[in-house]
């Protein structure tokens, strides 16, 4: 590590924003950060992306005194690209549910069992595989013009080992394309049990052979896929010579910022809601409720995923023409269960359960309980009743849940602290607010700076300890589709 470059940076790129953390990697101390927006909207050109991180950099001082940088990134996003390293089309994103019929077809083609064999996962919407067969069937020239198919944070990575089109340092050479097992996990095409890419799987959703960037070609129409990188391997350096770390899926990336250990489940609740732990045990789930993805030290990251976490509290924010404030403020004055009121929050369709084209409810009202206190209840009880039924799913498959952290900007309210000690019934431990999929791509980074993973300290600012409420899963459990 030269003098000047003496600090480490981690980059989230999430579905909302782009956020950048430059911190001491002796320390863990965070220094500087960054932060720029993202387009809205379910399918994004990737320009947008690299812009962000542009801008968030510039925004955390620059890089001038970085000695390695990881990129982390929003999952199972399509960005592919033709032989000239061109964007295809617009990136479709986790959150774009249009591939739920292709995701049934590969499902019925292949079979659920199958799948979870053979990739530790079961076709939904959300997933990249699902998605390549949707651009196959509904847009055949875009499907014939690719040449690369990447995930997020692998064509950031790419971008910022200065390879692309259009006078890159680099150019565009698709070889140079990489990626790391936690978020390749999340293709349906990649097994995350025997770390590398099923190639008849991914055949079978777009129709062509694919290999791994870097591997001999066999076939003309052959399609590249990022080299898997090891966990603490390099991607290379940028052309200014910072040392760039593998990368990793946000959610395993959040898990390492985390130091998540044996026992520990967190929930996260950010524009996406996640149950997900750490573990050697090997995960099969023919249901598709919990996905077996790879986490970012080389093991397990099981993970349930709902589409509607925090922007259900947006949702009760315009419903009682309230801010997020008042809306905590009149649910603390309510009663477990929101005396019968129930919301079944599937805003945005629902990824679990399968639900692709559902929408929201409104159930058990009548003229004592249509309230504000006790709609402002109900939305934030239905929110973390379907996270409940996600750590139900882990504790049904083995994963054990000693304790809860809760994170993610929802952490925050105290009205979904409170809610959630009558909802979970393991002790739940809430971090400093801190962007921890950041930090776990800057402690990625450390690791691939120095060959040793650090330890970094995470601070508890709340233990709440649980107080489970009968009448909260009971008026639930009638409603669930």
């Amino acid at each position: 590590m030269s003098a000047g470059r003496r600090y480490v940076a981690g980059i989230d790129s999430s579905t909302q924003s782009c956020k950048v953390v430059i911190i001491d990697p002796v320390t863990g101390e965070r220094l500087r950060d960054g932060t720029a927006v993202h387009p809205e909207g379910t399918e994004v050109h990737p320009d947008a992306w690299w812009q962000a991180l542009t801008s968030a950099c510039t925004a955390a001082g620059g890089l001038d005194d970085v000695a390695a940088v990881s990129i982390a990134g929003q999952q199972h996003g399509l960005v592919a690209l033709d032989a000239d390293g061109r964007v295809v089309r617009d990136a479709l994103l986790w959150n774009d549910t249009r591939s739920g019929e292709s995701a049934e077809q590969l499902v019925h083609e292949v079979g659920a069992d199958e799948y979870a064999s053979r990739s530790g996962v079961v076709p939904v919407a959300s997933f990249t595989a699902a998605k390549l067969r949707w651009v196959r069937t509904h847009e055949p020239r875009n499907a014939d013009r690719i040449a690369a198919v990447a995930l997020p944070h692998d064509w950031l990575t790419w971008r910022l080992l200065g390879y692309g089109p259009d006078g890159s340092p680099r150019g565009a050479d698709l070889e140079a394309l990489t990626t790391d097992a936690s978020d390749a996990s999340g293709t349906a095409y990649f097994s995350a049990f025997g770390r590398a890419y099923d190639a008849e799987l991914f055949q079978q959703a777009f129709g062509r052979p694919c290999r791994a960037a870097g591997s001999p070609a066999t076939d003309a129409h052959d399609v590249v896929l990022p080299r898997i990188l090891g966990p603490h391997e390099s991607a290379g350096t940028t052309p200014d010579g910072i040392l760039v770390g593998a990368g990793a899926g946000d959610n395993a990336a959040a898990a390492l910022g985390l130091d998540a250990g044996p026992g520990d489940v967190v929930v996260s609740i950010g524009t996406s809601g996640t149950v997900f732990a750490s573990t050697d045990r090997t995960i099969q789930d023919p249901t598709g409720t919990v996905a077996g993805f790879a986490s970012a030290t080389g093991g397990h990251l099981p993970l349930v995923a709902t589409l509607n976490a925090a922007r259900v509290l947006t949702a009760a924010s315009r419903a009682l023409r309230a801010d997020h404030d008042e809306v905590a403020a009149l649910a603390l004055r309510s009663v477990p269960g929101a005396a019968g009121l129930t919301v079944i929050p599937y805003f945005e369709g629902e990824r679990t359960p399968n639900l692709p084209d559902a929408t929201a409810r409104l159930e058990g009202m009548t003229l004592a309980n249509t309230q504000p206190e006790h709609l402002a209840r109900a939305f934030v009880e239905g929110m973390l009743c379907g996270l409940s039924d996600g750590l139900a799913a882990l504790l049904r498959l083995g994963v054990p849940a000693d304790r809860l952290m809760l994170i993610g900007g929802a952490a925050r309210n105290p009205a979904v602290r409170e809610v959630a000690r009558h909802i979970f019934t393991a002790p739940i431990d809430v971090p400093e607010q801190a962007e921890y999929v950041a930090i776990g791509a800057a402690r990625q980074a450390t690791w691939a700076l120095t060959g040793d993973l650090p330890r970094w300290t995470v601070p508890t600012v709340a233990t709440m300890h649980p107080r489970p409420s009968g009448v909260i899963a009971q008026y639930h459990a009638r409603t669930r589709p």
